[in-house]
């Protein structure tokens, strides 16, 4: 019936290189890309030249810029998009969706509109019936794509299909975990874009290795509260999703979200620091939803907060890391 083992919805970096990984274990894989052109050129180069330039696609994996092309070729269904894409892509693949297809995504963050998690969008958008499901973790997508060794967790609304999704996804180098806090993983995902812009401007600010190490620290604290008011678990932010993705984004310039806070620290103009990365800083977006969150759920997130200020409000980053600092003593 299905011509695709896998569908993938985002050919930006990180999309490709899970398409790419699945591939190279032979699986037939779809990578829908919006972009006509692009989706051509990507299918006539073997690569991705507008991202991950030089990883040679599988010879199992086809590109495509017809959306129900790629959504009805395969039984699941990937979306990979930045999270303001989300809501609006689930909408276009609602009518498209065969009644025994399932949907997970690999993107980070919370709804734009409403500060809601995504899987309560995939839910209300899609219905009950579809099995859904997400995937996070300490993840760079060309490390990815060039099959060095990467792990991350999933989870989801039904425990048989997030064990699908470990299976058909793991390669000699990819190790998937399943985990059973779905609002767990999603926060993680979301808060450590925050808290790893906070990060690369401590350093742009040239605080230093103890700085960063604490802001990191505290930062999981901030992320632990929240969680915790939403429902999730303690141990999952232990885990791949939650400190493991934290400290990857904020140790390695890699990330866009701390390189972007690297040039903030360092008095670059948030503009010319986004037209400089070139891609999108989900943080940016994050800092904004998370801190009006915090704000409606009364959780103390100090880290989150100063950085909102800076971000929204024109407070110099020196001036938040004094605040930051001069704040009452309390216990750990």
């Amino acid at each position: 019936m299905y011509q695709s083992a896998l569908s993938v919805l985002g050919a930006g970096s990180y999309g490709t290189a899970l398409a790419v990984a699945a591939a190279s274990k032979g699986l037939k894989v779809k990578l829908w890309a919006r972009n006509a052109d692009k989706a051509a050129a990507m299918q006539t180069q073997r690569q991705n030249p507008f991202y991950l330039k030089d990883i040679r696609f599988p010879d199992s994996l086809e590109v495509t810029a017809d959306l129900e092309a790629a959504v009805t070729a395969a039984p699941i269904v990937l979306i990979v998009v930045p999270s303001h894409c989300f809501a609006p892509l689930l909408a276009d693949l609602k009518a498209l969706l065969g009644t025994e297809q399932r949907v997970c995504w690999a993107t980070k963050g919370l709804d734009l509109q409403s500060g809601r998690l995504l899987s309560d969008i995939a839910r209300e958008v899609l219905g009950p019936a579809v099995k859904i499901a997400a995937l996070s973790g300490p993840t760079f997508a060309r490390e990815l794509a060039a099959g060095l060794p990467t792990a991350i967790a999933v989870a989801g609304s039904d425990s048989d299909f997030c064990a699908e999704i470990c299976s058909l996804m793991h390669t000699g180098t990819f190790r998937l975990y399943q985990t059973s806090d779905f609002t767990g993983l999603q926060l993680g995902g979301a808060v450590k874009n925050v808290i790893a812009i906070g990060a690369g401007m401590s350093d742009g600010l040239g605080y230093g290795a103890n700085a960063r190490t604490a802001l990191i620290s505290r930062g999981l604290v901030e992320m632990l509260r929240l969680g915790l008011a939403l429902g999730a678990t303690e141990r999952c932010f232990m885990g791949l999703s939650g400190l493991g993705d934290l400290l990857l984004t904020c140790t390695d310039n890699q990330s866009r979200n701390r390189r972007f806070g690297l040039m903030i620290g360092q008095g670059v103009s948030a503009d010319k620091a986004l037209a400089e990365i070139g891609q999108v800083v989900e943080g940016l977006t994050m800092t904004k939803i998370v801190f009006g969150l915090s704000q409606r759920l009364n959780i103390e997130m100090p880290i989150c907060a100063e950085i909102y200020q800076v971000l929204c409000a024109g407070k110099s980053a020196r001036a938040a890391a004094a605040d930051l600092l001069a704040r009452s003593l309390t216990s750990e």
